[in-house]
């Protein structure tokens, strides 16, 4: 077996998993019940990774304490603000997580001080260890009273007695890590206090040690308390993140700091550390989006395993098995944790454990499911599962009557899903794709290197189709008359979109991002791309990297203007990745006419010319619903989806694929 060591046993503290898999914490928000115990969803997604063959299910966020800082409660669980109803709820899935000899930890929080969520703020003042500036919002923090540090700290260890009688087999405390609260009282820019709780780095980490120490004072000393921890901050100034590869001076926790605090953090009771890098002033680092290489936290995981006797957890983008592997074989960590990967497959160790990889599905590190959900409706999801947090709901219904005979017209990701879920349910499914492949926009999307997981997407798909015996045809073109003459019981039209396009005088040289992404044309040495939205960003570094020069052209006033369908860590690193790598940027500014050779536009400051040897257009796609449109007439049961009935993202087209092929 390749991958045996990743499932040797591994022990942290007192306890021993059965395996080197962890289930990384991924905020809880509407996994809680109206009295912040466990609802049926938190219950379901947890337990669900366990039967997966996860070793140790760390839970979300859930907060110690709810006077000193308000977080909303109970938008999340929480094992101090109706103690009666936590212990009942999470000894429930406590119980069915150690049927599958899973161990899991409850993680807990002091709160969030500067990067308190804005709509969980209202009016009340953001707290912090000292005045500073709140970090999304022009608003000063204010300093928390040494009593009500105590009063927290009192609380940890209620939580704590709590979560050991819910049956937890441990706590992860949140955390020396990401800027959060008692990060922010561990790092000296955010910290400026000159008592106990300040100055010296000793000082600065007694928040954290007298955390520990009440749990076990509660608890004993063998229960275990982790800890997450960042090794640095990649802090060039508040509000302003450093990108992978930048020189700039450290404002934050530096790895030399680091090193020092991780051996003192051990000395204070912790028996393992959860090692990452960042702050939200560089939140792109503590939640990697497809930009930054997988398994970025690899070196700083090692260095902190060389310098403490406890394990150490690495997350951040594992999901490649040979990378976890090496990362176990060579001493970088102990334990991989996996976090938006078990969102994407919650069966990801048992799928590797019996080696059935291509059955794997990837997650793409885009974070519309996860991060920009919660950011934008307080709710935990997943882009490319549909049934993350919502398992029991969302479960495959089994067909009533005789399986239906049903034709899915187009090839992309909503057919693709469509026809999926129907033939899991027993469905006779026909494909039928124009090209001569499958999986649509994903195959130009998933052009550039940072895409990849695009394209094993594709694959992932791909293996589904034969793994179901899916009846798939390519290079076919469906005619209206071809669908009226079969007697199909359902038709589904997942035709997608088309590239928008308009002519500034030189059509021959004048491409669409589509057929760059797909090698189909070579665009030059010196390209004009013409829009600044997401997929105009993604192709003009893409085309740095290739080493060509490249303007971008963008009528608003900034890249990226509008919300789109981009999550905001993902958008934010992207914003300061196109200057950072010295595409030419006009914005205000409108492309006029093109000769060629050179390409006009009108500037703020007038007119300019560009070099151009090609133009390129990403202005956006346009449904393609032609056949639906012929169709919704004549067909007594017909569905559109995915681009065809309204251009979005692919977690749309993923999500509205699976309800209505759950459903028919």
């Amino acid at each position: 077996m390749k991958y045996q060591k990743l499932f040797t046993p591994m022990t942290i503290g007192s306890i021993t998993v059965k395996n080197r898999f962890a289930m990384a914490p991924m905020g809880p928000l509407g996994l809680s019940d109206s009295d912040g115990g466990f609802n049926q969803r938190g219950i379901d997604y947890y337990v669900e990774r366990a039967k997966g063959g996860t070793g140790l299910i760390m839970t979300g966020v859930t907060f110690a304490d709810d006077d000193v800082e308000q977080h909303g409660l109970p938008n999340c669980p929480s094992p101090t603000h109706n103690p009666i109803q936590f212990i009942r709820t999470a000894r429930e899935m406590t119980e069915r997580i150690h049927a599958y000899n899973a161990k899991i930890f409850l993680q807990m929080s002091a709160g969030f001080g500067r990067v308190t969520i804005p709509t969980n703020l209202g009016e009340i003042p953001p707290v912090a260890p000292s005045e500073i500036q709140h970090r999304w919002l022009d608003k000063t923090c204010r300093a928390l009273t040494v009593e009500e540090i105590h009063h927290i700290v009192k609380q940890f260890g209620n939580g704590a007695y709590n979560a050991k009688r819910a049956g937890f087999d441990g706590i992860q405390i949140h955390a020396v890590h990401e800027g959060y609260l008692l990060d922010q009282f561990a790092i000296s820019l955010f910290n400026h206090r000159t008592d106990e709780y300040g100055g010296s780095l000793e000082n600065r980490l007694r928040f954290a040690k007298e955390i520990v120490e009440e749990i076990h004072q509660r608890c004993g000393e063998d229960f275990p308390v982790t800890l997450r921890f960042s090794l640095k901050s990649f802090i060039k100034d508040l509000r302003d993140g450093a990108l992978p590869g930048e020189e700039f001076e450290e404002k934050g926790r530096d790895i030399e700091e680091g090193i020092a605090a991780a051996k003192m953090l051990v000395s204070y009771g912790y028996c393992a550390l959860d090692v990452d890098v960042g702050t939200y002033d560089a939140w792109w680092w503590n939640h990697p989006p497809m930009y930054i290489e997988k398994g970025p936290y690899r070196p700083y995981a090692k260095i902190v395993k060389e310098n403490v006797d406890v394990p150490v957890f690495c997350a951040g983008r594992m999901d490649n098995p040979d990378m976890a592997l090496a990362a176990i074989e060579d001493g970088t960590c102990d334990i991989i944790s996996l976090g938006r990967p078990l969102l994407a497959d919650p069966d990801y160790v048992n799928k590797l454990r019996r080696g059935d990889i291509q059955d794997i599905r990837p997650c793409l590190s885009c974070q519309e499911g996860c991060m920009g959900r919660i950011q934008e409706y307080s709710a935990l999801n997943c882009a490319v599962n549909p049934q993350a947090c919502r398992e029991r709901y969302t479960a495959y219904r089994p067909v009533i009557g005789a399986p239906k005979n049903v034709l899915i017209v187009g090839g992309g990701v909503a057919g693709l899903e469509a026809a999926r879920v129907l033939a899991i349910r027993g469905h006779h499914v026909s494909l039928v794709e124009a090209t001569d492949r499958l999986g649509g926009n994903l195959i130009p999307g998933g052009a550039p290197s940072f895409k990849e997981d695009d394209h094993l997407l594709v694959k992932w798909y791909e293996y589904q189709m034969k793994k179901l015996k899916v009846d798939v045809t390519l290079n076919k073109k469906v005619t209206r008359e071809e669908v009226l003459a079969h007697n199909y019981d359902s038709v589904i039209i997942a035709t997608g979109s088309t590239p928008k396009r308009f002519s500034l005088g030189h059509d021959e040289t004048t491409y669409s991002a589509e057929d760059v992404l797909n090698k189909k044309v070579d665009p030059g040495q010196n390209v004009a791309v013409i829009g600044g939205g997401l997929v105009g960003c993604e192709l003009a570094i893409a085309l740095k990297d290739e080493g060509r020069n490249v303007a971008l052209v963008e009528a608003l006033d900034k890249i990226l203007a509008l919300n789109g369908p981009l999550c905001a860590a993902n958008k934010e690193m992207l914003e300061r990745l196109v200057p950072y790598k010295d595409v030419q940027m006009y914005t205000s500014s409108q492309a006029k006419a093109y000769d060629g050779k050179t390409l006009t536009i009108t500037t703020p400051d007038g007119e300019k010319q560009l070099p151009a040897d090609s133009v390129v257009l990403a202005v956006g796609y346009k449904e393609e619903a032609s056949l639906y449109e012929s169709l919704q007439f004549d067909v007594p049961d017909i569905h559109l989806l995915g681009d065809a009935r309204k251009v979005s993202n692919i977690m749309y087209a993923i999500w509205d694929a699976f309800e209505v092929a759950n459903s028919l």
